[in-house]
């Protein structure tokens, strides 16, 4: 496994000068997300939450929530590295405004996106696990990050199941009357 150091169960902190991960790592990420309660883990190859650029490699198992939010004044680019998922979009009021259909480069899918402004999004995980490159603007302040209203919130577990259930078939409409 990389070096790393731990800042808490789901996000570890990098402690080489040059940062190199191999399949064999995220093999170990993926097992110890399975572990975590959110089943969730990270690996931040930025040096310190204050930094001004940040670079996270993620791993999230199939049933990992990920409440809706957005980040003002903050861009994301997402480079998928493996599995499948889907990135709903929404508006203001909950409505999905778009689904990015993504698979690692080998499956033809897009594999990458950059989303410069803050639009409420979540992932729907579509494969065992999903294993993804992540960059945004620091520092950061969790108080920054503002969840959808109209989400469930994680400790929420039966909502956050029917929210889950009722996203996937919203997705599926979209994503049929999308194709045309």
């Amino acid at each position: 496994m990389i070096s790393c150091r731990p800042f808490n169960d789901e996000v570890l902190y990098a402690t080489a000068p040059i940062v190199q991960i191999a399949e064999s790592d995220i093999a170990e990420l993926v097992r110890l997300a399975d572990r975590n309660a959110r089943r969730r883990i990270r690996v931040c190859t930025h040096r310190d939450v204050k930094d001004r650029l940040h670079e996270m490699l993620i791993v999230h198992v199939r049933d990992t929530y990920v409440r809706p939010h957005k980040h003002p004044g903050k861009s994301e680019s997402f480079h998928l590295i493996k599995g499948e998922v889907d990135v709903v979009i929404f508006d203001e009021a909950g409505t999905i405004t778009d689904v990015i259909v993504m698979g690692d480069y080998s499956s033809g899918k897009t594999f990458y996106y950059r989303m410069a402004d803050p639009f409420y999004h979540t992932l729907l995980i579509q494969s065992d696990v999903i294993v993804f490159h992540e960059t945004t603007n620091g520092p950061f302040e969790r108080s920054e990050t503002l969840f959808a209203p109209w989400a469930p919130e994680e400790h929420a577990e039966a909502a956050r199941s029917a929210f889950m259930q009722q996203l996937a078939r919203k997705v599926t409409g979209f994503l049929r009357e999308k194709e045309g």
